[in-house]
């Protein structure tokens, strides 16, 4: 195996330590004000939502939340 001319792990040029300015991950969730609720929904409904939330990584609880949220806020006062 050939050796290389450069010291891989040195660094190249001139470096600044730069101050980390990334919040924790816990401040980068922004928490939901929530209240639970029992609803019954049919079944095709909710495998449309499983379906849609599966499709985008998400979960479909969040997908009908979202909706609600959409339609309460265009019909506001």
């Amino acid at each position: 195996m050939k050796k290389s001319k450069f010291d891989l792990d040195m660094p190249i040029g001139k470096i600044t330590r730069v101050k980390d300015f990334l919040p924790p991950p816990e401040e980068l969730m922004i928490p939901e004000r929530t209240v639970k609720v029992t609803l019954r929904l049919s079944e095709d409904s909710i495998k449309f939502f499983k379906h849609y939330a599966q499709k985008y990584h998400t979960k479909y609880q969040k997908v009908i939340r979202k909706l609600i949220d959409t339609y309460a806020d265009h019909f506001a006062a």
